[in-house]
């Protein structure tokens, strides 16, 4: 947030970990990042270690996963109109500026 504000560019953020995501917001991430489900993944949480490994290559369960434990996705996802990264590094985010 310290880039966008810095940079004085507009953002509004949206707490998915208070207020669940929806699937659809979930494939649009997806689409604009232009990313698989396993690069939205955060690995090393205990809710994606405790799935099995068939469960790891379904992207339904995976979804799954992130509707039922929002923390399991990377964050911060920043989107800017059609463009967007995961900031984190947080350098990321000026390839979208």
């Amino acid at each position: 947030m310290k880039i966008l504000e810095k940079e004085k560019v507009s953002f509004r953020i949206i707490e998915y970990l208070k207020n669940k995501i929806s699937r659809t917001e979930i494939d649009n991430i997806l689409n604009i990042l232009d990313i698989s489900i396993e690069d939205l993944l955060r690995k090393n949480e205990l809710e994606f270690k405790s799935i099995s490994d068939d469960d790891k290559k379904n992207k339904n369960k995976l979804i799954e996963l992130i509707l039922n434990h929002p923390k399991v996705m990377q964050r911060p996802v920043i989107i800017n109109d059609k463009k967007g990264v995961i900031g984190r590094p947080p350098e990321n985010i000026y390839k979208i500026l």
